[in-house]
C-alpha cells in the first residue's frame, strides 16, 4: 500500500466439518430478516455453479454483496434451511449486505471437474479458456445483473482454501469488485503452506486432510465425504508403525485419493507446483484488499504474508494492508481471540478485530459509510499483549541482530563470543525413535503446537538446545527469522528443524513455560535449489539457509530466547531417511541413523538473524 496516499479517517478440514454441523440447523434469526435463494450460476463455458443467496427481506434500500467461494459446501441445501450464521461477523449481518454463497467448480452441487488450487490461466480467448479468476468474474457479473436491490458493489471473502478464492478473484477482477479479505490465504503447497514447508512433506496434516477431502466426487452431492476412521488417537504410534510413506496406500488410501497420489509424483518444487501459487499473478490490482492472518497459523501462515507482500511490490498504489492477530487458523472469526494452548493474551482480540477492523472495512468500501482509519497494517504483538499500527510491514525503524550458537549451550549477540577454534555440537538422528512435535497426544496437527511448551523436548539427546542469559530489558523482534546453519551429516540427506523460543521465569504464572513463539522444518536436500536437490557429502561442512515467517514478540525483561535444533519432528513432518532419494518412494531399508553436526565456530558459524524493534 502507497502510504503517501490519503489514509482513510486443528486442521482447516476438522473446523470446517464442524461448521457444516452447524449450518445444517436452521436459524430463526436468518430467516426472520432474510430471504434465501438458489441459483446454477452460468459460467462461460457452460458449466453451472450452485449458488445460495440471503437477501435482506427489507427490500427499501440497495445492499452490496458479499461473495464466498468454497470447496466445503454451502450447507445446508433447499430454500427451506438457512445457515446458522451469515457473513464474516454478526456485524455484517446486523447492517445488511446480500450473502452469496457458491460451491466452486466440481465440489458438492457444481458442475465441472474439481482441480486442487486449479492454476490461473493467462489465455482467455475461448469460452474453455477457465481457472477461479474467470468463475469468480463470471460469477459476480451475473449476481450484480440478476440479484434485485444490489448496489453494484462486491466484496469477496475467505478463510484458508476459500481465501485462495479470494485471492485469485483479485487477478483481472470485475470491475464491481471493490473490496477482497483473503484471509489465511493458501499460496504455496511446497514453500509454506499446508503440505510442505521447504520441502520437508507435513504428513499428519496432509494425511488427515487428504483422506477424506481428497475424495473425488462421483456425481453432484449434498454430502461431504465421510471422514477417515483412525484405528488410533496416538499419531505418533500410528504413522510410526505406518512406516515409509509408500505405506500410506498400501495400508489405508488403496490408491483412492488422487491427490495424494500426485503429490508423491512431484517431489521436487517444478511446474504442478508452481503453477498452483496465485501470488505471482496478483498484478495491478484494483479492488482494496486487506490480508488477514493469525501469528499462530499451523496451516497458511505462509500463504498470508506472501499475498499481502505480492500485492505491495506489483501494486504500489493499490489499497493493501496486512492485518495479524495472536491467531490459530480461522481463529479471529471462530474464537474469542483471548488464549491459545496455556498463553493468555490479555483481551478478546478477535472481537476487536470483527468490530473495529473487517466490519469498517467492508462497510466503507461497499457501502461508503463510515471513517476509515486502517493502518497498512495493523498487527499484535504477543509477549506485551498490545495492537500495533505500522506504517509498513515489516516495520523500517528495525536494527538487524544475530544471535549466535556459542559453548556451554549459549545464545550471544556478539561475533566474539564464538569459539576461534573448530566447534561444533552433535546428536545422533534415529529413524526409529524420532523427536514429537508435540508433548499431547493426538492424532493429526494440534493448533496448539505452534506455541506449545518445548521442555520435552529440551530433554532429549537428540535436540541441541541453547539460551541467552536472564535479559535484562525488553527485546521486541519483528518481521522474518533468518537461520543460517553451517551443519554436517553421516548421511546425504537431513532434515533440519529450528525453534525460537521464550522461556518465562520461575516466578512466573506459567513457570519455566518454554514457549514456542517460531518453528520451521526444511529438508536439507533443497539447500541450493528446491527444484534441484543435492545430495550431502557426509562429513563436510555445508551451510544451510532459510527463512522462517514473520513474528512480532517481546522476550520480556527476565525471560530468555532459546534456540533448539532437531532432525526431526514427527509425524508432523515425515521421517527424513538420511540417505539422498525420492523420499515418497522410499523403502524401510532406505532408513538410517545419522550423526548430525552443528558448527560454532568463528570460520564456521551458526545463528539467526532477526529484526529489533526499539
Amino acid at each position: 500500500m502507497n502510504i503517501m496516499k490519503p489514509r482513510y479517517v486443528a486442521s482447516g478440514l476438522l473446523i470446517f466439518a464442524l461448521l457444516y454441523a452447524v449450518w445444517a440447523q436452521r436459524s430463526p434469526y436468518t430467516s426472520a430478516d432474510y430471504t434465501k435463494y438458489e441459483y446454477r450460476i452460468p459460467m462461460r463455458d457452460g458449466k453451472k455453479l450452485f449458488t445460495a443467496v440471503y437477501a435482506p427481506k427489507d427490500d427499501s434500500h440497495t445492499y452490496p454483496i458479499m461473495l464466498n467461494r468454497t470447496p466445503y459446501s454451502v450447507a445446508p441445501y433447499g430454500v427451506d434451511n438457512y445457515r446458522s450464521s451469515l457473513g464474516p461477523s454478526t456485524e455484517l449481518a446486523n447492517d445488511g449486505f446480500i450473502f452469496a454463497y457458491q460451491d466452486v467448480r466440481g465440489a458438492m452441487m457444481s458442475e465441472g471437474d474439481f482441480v486442487n488450487m486449479r492454476p490461473y490461466s493467462s489465455r482467455k480467448d475461448g469460452p474453455h479458456d477457465v481457472d477461479e479468476s474467470s468463475d469468480a468474474y463470471d460469477t459476480i457479473e451475473w449476481l450484480v445483473n440478476n440479484i434485485p436491490n444490489n448496489n453494484g458493489n462486491v466484496g469477496l471473502w475467505g478463510i484458508s482454501y476459500p481465501g485462495f478464492y479470494a485471492a485469485s478473484g483479485l487477478i483481472d477482477a470485475h470491475p464491481a469488485l471493490k473490496a477482497v479479505s483473503p484471509q489465511a490465504p493458501i499460496a504455496d503447497w511446497f514453500i509454506g503452506d499446508d503440505f510442505h514447508h521447504n520441502g520437508a512433506f507435513y504428513l499428519a496434516h496432509s494425511f488427515g486432510f487428504l483422506s477424506t477431502f481428497g475424495r473425488p466426487r462421483e456425481e453432484l452431492t449434498q454430502k461431504f465425504p465421510p471422514r477417515f476412521n483412525f484405528p488410533s488417537q496416538d499419531g505418533y504410534d500410528f504413522y510410526l508403525k505406518m512406516g515409509p510413506l509408500p505405506e500410506a496406500n498400501n495400508k489405508y488410501l488403496k490408491n483412492e485419493i488422487p491427490f495424494w497420489n500426485e503429490i508423491m509424483q512431484h517431489g521436487n518444487y517444478d511446474d504442478f507446483w508452481k503453477s498452483r501459487n496465485p501470488a505471482p499473478h496478483l498484478n495491478n490490482i484494483k479492488p482494496a484488499v486487506m490480508t488477514v492472518g493469525g501469528w499462530f497459523d499451523a496451516e497458511d501462515l505462509y500463504g498470508t504474508l506472501s499475498v499481502y507482500k505480492s500485492i505491495e511490490a506489483s501494486s504500489p498504489d493499490a489499497f493493501n494492508i496486512l492485518v495479524m492477530g495472536p491467531w490459530y487458523h480461522g481463529g479471529w472469526t471462530r474464537s474469542k481471540g483471548r488464549v491459545l494452548g496455556k498463553v493468555d493474551f490479555g483481551a478478546d482480540t478477535a472481537d476487536f478485530y470483527r468490530r473495529e477492523i473487517e466490519f469498517p472495512f467492508f462497510r466503507y468500501f461497499l457501502k461508503g459509510e463510515g471513517d476509515l482509519s486502517l493502518p497498512e497494517a495493523y498487527v499484535f504483538q504477543t509477549g506485551k499483549n498490545l495492537w500495533k499500527q505500522e506504517d509498513e510491514w515489516p516495520p523500517a525503524k528495525a536494527e538487524k541482530k544475530t544471535l549466535y550458537l556459542c559453548s556451554d549451550w549459549k545464545l550471544d549477540w556478539s561475533p566474539h563470543a564464538v569459539h576461534s577454534g573448530d566447534a561444533f555440537d552433535e546428536y545422533i538422528s534415529d529413524p526409529g525413535k524420532p523427536v514429537p512435535y508435540t508433548n499431547e497426544i493426538s492424532m493429526g496437527m494440534t493448533r496448539e503446537h505452534m506455541i506449545d511448551d518445548q521442555r520435552f523436548a529440551s530433554r532429549r539427546s537428540d535436540v541441541l538446545t541453547y539460551a541467552t542469559d536472564v535479559l535484562k530489558r525488553d527485546i521486541t523482534i519483528g518481521g522474518p527469522v533468518i537461520v543460517n546453519l553451517n551443519v554436517s551429516t553421516t548421511g546425504t540427506d537431513s532434515d533440519f528443524v529450528v525453534k525460537l523460543i521464550d522461556v518465562y521465569p520461575d516466578n512466573a504464572r506459567l513457570s519455566g513455560f518454554q514457549q514456542l513463539v517460531r518453528g520451521e522444518a526444511f529438508r536439507g536436500k533443497f539447500r541450493n535449489s528446491y527444484s534441484e536437490p543435492e545430495p550431502f557429502v557426509p562429513g563436510r561442512i555445508t551451510r544451510i539457509k532459510y527463512q522462517m515467517p514473520d513474528i512480532l514478540h517481546t522476550f520480556r525483561k527476565g525471560h530468555r530466547i532459546m534456540i533448539q535444533i532437531q532432525s526431526s519432528w514427527f509425524p508432523l513432518v515425515d521421517m527424513n531417511p538420511q540417505q539422498f532419494t525420492d523420499i515418497y518412494h522410499a523403502k524401510a531399508s532406505d532408513f538410517i541413523k545419522a550423526t548430525q553436526r552443528i558448527y560454532r565456530s568463528s570460520s564456521s558459524p551458526s545463528f539467526i538473524t532477526v529484526n529489533e524493534i526499539n
